[in-house]
């Protein structure tokens, strides 16, 4: 192979293609709670956590009142969305249940705890924590054993509180 990515790289946003920018405004910015930093028009916003440029762009250049993406094609499959703390992941989970939002699932998979759910154009999103590094499990030999157990949604909720 000979070239490896730098260990400090990260993914810095992501831009999605929506169908209504108000209606999408609603999800990440009034429900997921997404910092509006700039507009562009009627036709994009680009939103973030704590004021950086943008995690987040929403466009509806090329897809102005259309429908979800089918499923069964290639394309994104989620945008995740790493929260700092157990804690900050189980006070989202409460907003989600008080305003009736619904979950497609949600995962231990023993580096982290993810709830999945829907944009209300149908992309996958996760929102998760990272457990500390030194609590991710590993086989005998040391490699990296992920898992996709049940999560425990009322323990989680108990973190909120």
């Amino acid at each position: 192979m000979g070239y490896t990515v730098p260990a400090q790289t990260r993914i810095g946003h992501v831009h999605l293609k929506v169908s209504d920018i108000e209606r999408s405004l609603a999800f990440y910015h009034e429900l997921l709670g997404f910092e509006i930093i700039q507009r562009y028009g009627s036709q994009a916003v680009f939103i973030s956590a704590g004021g950086y440029h943008h995690h987040i762009g929403l466009n509806t250049w090329h897809s102005k009142g259309a429908g979800p993406a089918p499923v069964n094609v290639p394309g994104l499959f989620h945008t995740a969305i790493l929260y700092p703390t157990r804690k900050d992941l189980a006070v989202i989970l409460k907003r989600l249940l008080e305003a009736k939002y619904p979950l497609t699932g949600a995962s231990d998979h023993g580096v982290s705890e993810a709830l999945y759910l829907d944009d209300p154009d149908g992309n996958g999103v996760e929102l998760y924590w990272d457990k500390p590094k030194e609590q991710w499990p590993l086989d005998a030999n040391g490699e990296l054993q992920m898992v996709s157990d049940r999560l425990d949604l009322a323990e989680l909720l108990r973190e909120a509180e």
